[in-house]
């Protein structure tokens, strides 16, 4: 893999670190596209994200704002904004590239299918839903779609929540645990899909090395549990014994306290991952609870 080199551009969050650091374990070259001044090259810098593009082998784009707060006007401008048009500038950027990499990993995300309890939504017959993050998903796929880059295999990653040591929803729930609400949210029969983070950098290897994938690809393991179930994992992992349970207009009242949404934990996402399991992928974590243990590590 000496000669094997990957961007990764928003590579400076929790997914983005683990990205690079197993990239770089495994013998990849790696460049960043963000807004540190340690990134290989900057946003803004037209000139400079061709020159890190030039000869690469793949391109994995996780840029975009935290969705983890109010959706107000401002905000959902940034979100939106955040998506799009880092998402055309690398289209842009490859454009210009005599030898540009062959496969561009886009994220994208679960959410854009339908709040649903009846079935799984696969990238086949999955239904899309409705409301704001829904069209901010849509947006994204589109400017990949619409992207002027002909010679480049491109693949929208529908992501489920990411969990894993360090970051993602794991410190949250833990938190949640130890004060002892660790009980249902909600109705508590909302479905949670979600991948390890580990899994999430196999299937991206995976994805590069399966040149007849694409389109939109789900991202998550095939075990989506209730809410319910979820909070009752993480008691045993953290083991706290006991949770009270939060009813739904609990909730709206602390998000707005702590300026987030009630959509994160009540939106019911049941995501399955049709292509990757028609491709023979396997996981490494593929159950709840291997998961939050693994994760348990940095959370103490």
């Amino acid at each position: 893999m000496d000669n094997t080199t990957v961007v990764i551009a928003g590579a400076s969050g929790f997914i983005g670190k683990h990205l690079s650091r197993r990239f770089a374990e495994d013998g990849w070259k790696v460049r960043t596209i963000g807004r540190s001044p340690l990134a290989s090259a900057t946003w803004g810098d037209e000139a400079g994200i061709t020159a890190v593009l030039e000869g690469a082998d793949l391109l994995v784009n996780l840029a975009g704002r935290s969705v983890n707060c109010r959706y107000n006007r401002r905000n959902r401008a940034e979100i939106l904004e955040s998506r799009v048009s880092t998402t055309r500038v690398l289209g842009t950027a490859l454009s210009r590239c005599s030898a540009p990499p062959p496969t561009w990993l886009n994220a994208s995300t679960g959410t854009i299918y339908r709040d649903t309890l009846d079935r799984p939504q696969t990238e086949d017959d999955g239904d899309l839903g409705e409301g704001f993050s829904v069209d901010v998903a849509r947006a994204w796929e589109a400017a990949l779609a619409e992207a002027p880059a002909p010679v480049t295999r491109k693949v929208a990653l529908r992501i489920a929540i990411v969990l894993g040591p360090g970051g993602g929803v794991m410190r949250p729930l833990a938190a949640l645990a130890r004060l002892g609400l660790g009980g249902r949210m909600g109705p508590g029969t909302q479905k949670f899909s979600w991948i390890h983070v580990e899994d999430l950098y196999r299937t991206i290897r995976f994805l590069h090395s399966r040149t007849e994938l694409e389109g939109p690809v789900n991202v998550a393991t095939p075990e989506a549990v209730s809410n319910r179930e979820l909070m009752r994992s993480v008691r045993s992992v953290y083991r706290v014994p006991v949770g009270l349970p939060t009813p739904a207009w609990l909730l709206k009242i602390g998000a707005i306290i702590i300026r987030t949404e009630t959509e994160l934990v009540l939106k019911s996402r049941w995501v399955k991952p049709g292509k990757l399991l028609d491709a023979g992928f396997t996981y490494r974590y593929p159950t709840l609870n291997t998961a939050l243990i693994a994760g348990r590590g940095r959370q103490g």
